[in-house]
């Protein structure tokens, strides 16, 4: 019995294959009209998907039909306003067999014509435009917050003060022993005309050089062999030490941080910013959302922000992006696709990258093909798309329709994936330390002009004197 089931198993298995391989199929042998927007044929400047056509020949080979382009000139789906004829005129006049477009499916679509299933599953995303970058001034503050650089600064002043102090009662005390064992009567001839200790200067300046020595991770003499004065010295080394690390530690991340941030990082930043203005594409899904739903929340506020700029709604990506610059406050949102092509246009345009996208998408979208409605091609066109599907193809059509410049999608460039490249720091990134560097000088420079005229004023007081 057990070798009984299994011969009947797989000859239903043969006979379902083998079925299933001579699926009737309604386009064998036909001729079809197609429209594909970025035809040749076609007026440029029509928008549409780069990959509509070699799906078509794709879908001519394996169903084995043929067809031919019809020319069109405008990329409306639904009629317009201006010439009240849409591509889908073409479909209702039986002009059209296939409209390979990325039609977005919606409930009212589905009533007046036929959709194939998905051919493409992407999303939404914004386009901002790339920071400018400044002089990173502040990078090199920023390792700390205030309350550590205050806290720094009264340690130095306090530490040089105690080291201070006690050099000079160290140096008293040893005048009087001194005295003591020569038989003189203390603190005779020990002060001053003004009532202070004697201590040299060279003395109390080695202590301003010992202090900021060791917080430079420079080091310095110990002006003093004695316990209490060491006792002070280690514990600002230790303590030097401790600041120093944690400053050069993290001062790095600071100093190659962009100072510019992206203009957005999600869609709540768009709504909650009232100084962004949202584009939007007049033929895409978002605009149609937001214009025929009554939504609250989120989209509400989106569809305000759209309201409440006049250039918001445009008629193709590239008009969208000539409205944003490095310094314009306008994010366009889109089809992953249309953006990257737009990214793409302006690197070969400019030879930059002055577009990037926003760190979050908004919604998932997916578009199929448009067919009269109850036509007979539609079950074998969707078949032959998802066979596409399966194989990869149409993602990997990707790679030679949309190759993206490795400045502009963050990935390393093709054959270079092991080898680690280190961009340079610019002057950029750099400009806190030079600028730390020239004030320096400028107060040594005023400090030495005013040790020359108090110099000078001297001896001329000299000479007058005498």
């Amino acid at each position: 019995m057990s070798y009984l089931a299994f011969i009947i198993f797989f000859t239903w298995l043969f006979i379902s294959i083998r079925s299933s391989s001579s699926t009737h199929n309604p386009l064998n042998g036909q001729h079809l009209q197609a429209i594909w927007t970025l035809w040749s044929g076609n007026p440029k400047g029509l928008n549409g998907p780069l990959k509509g056509g070699i799906i078509l020949d794709s879908l001519s080979s394996r169903l084995n039909f043929t067809y031919e382009m019809v020319r069109v000139t405008d990329f409306r789906l639904e009629p317009s306003s201006e010439n009240g004829r849409g591509l889908f005129n073409y479909l209702w006049d039986q002009q059209c067999d296939v409209l390979a477009q990325d039609v977005l499916p919606t409930f009212q679509r589905n009533k007046i014509v036929d959709l194939t299933t998905y051919w493409h599953y992407g999303d939404y995303v914004f386009l901002i435009p790339v920071p400018v970058e400044t002089a990173n001034i502040n990078s090199i503050v920023k390792p700390f917050q205030w309350p550590v650089w205050l806290g720094l600064g009264i340690s130095i002043v306090c530490t040089i003060a105690i080291l201070n102090l006690i050099q000079r009662y160290l140096e008293y005390r040893s005048t009087i022993e001194a005295d003591l064992r020569q038989n003189k009567t203390p603190q005779s001839g020990n002060l001053t005309n003004d009532g202070k200790l004697p201590v040299k200067k060279w003395q109390s300046g080695k202590q301003y050089l010992y202090v900021f020595g060791n917080l430079l991770s420079q080091g310095g003499f110990c002006p003093s062999k004695r316990l209490p004065y060491r006792l002070v010295a280690g514990v600002w080394i230790l303590a030097a030490f401790i600041f120093v690390q944690a400053y050069t530690s993290t001062l790095i991340t600071y100093v190659v941080t962009p100072v510019q941030q992206p203009l957005i990082n999600s869609v709540y930043d768009v709504a909650g910013s009232s100084d962004v203005n949202l584009l939007v594409r007049e033929t895409g899904l978002l605009n149609m959302l937001l214009s025929t739903n009554n939504y609250t929340g989120l989209f509400a506020a989106l569809r305000r922000k759209l309201d409440s700029f006049p250039n918001s709604r445009c008629v193709s990506p590239s008009e969208c992006t000539s409205f944003m610059s490095p310094t314009s406050r306008n994010v366009f949102v889109d089809g992953r696709a249309f953006i990257l092509d737009e990214i793409r246009k302006d690197f070969k345009k400019t030879g930059k990258c002055n577009f990037q996208i926003a760190k979050e998408s908004f919604i998932s979208a997916t578009a199929s093909f448009a067919l009269r409605k109850n036509s007979p091609y539609t079950s074998a066109i969707s078949r032959g798309i998802l066979e596409l599907l399966q194989i990869g193809l149409v993602d990997h059509w990707d790679t030679w329709f949309r190759p993206m410049p490795p400045q502009c999608n963050g990935k390393p460039q093709s054959g270079n994936k092991k080898k680690k490249t280190t961009t340079p720091l610019s002057l950029k990134n750099l400009t806190g330390a030079f600028l730390v560097l020239l004030v320096g000088l400028s107060l040594s420079i005023l400090s030495f002009l005013i040790e020359k005229i108090n110099s000078v004023s001297k001896c001329r007081r000299s000479r007058i004197g005498n």
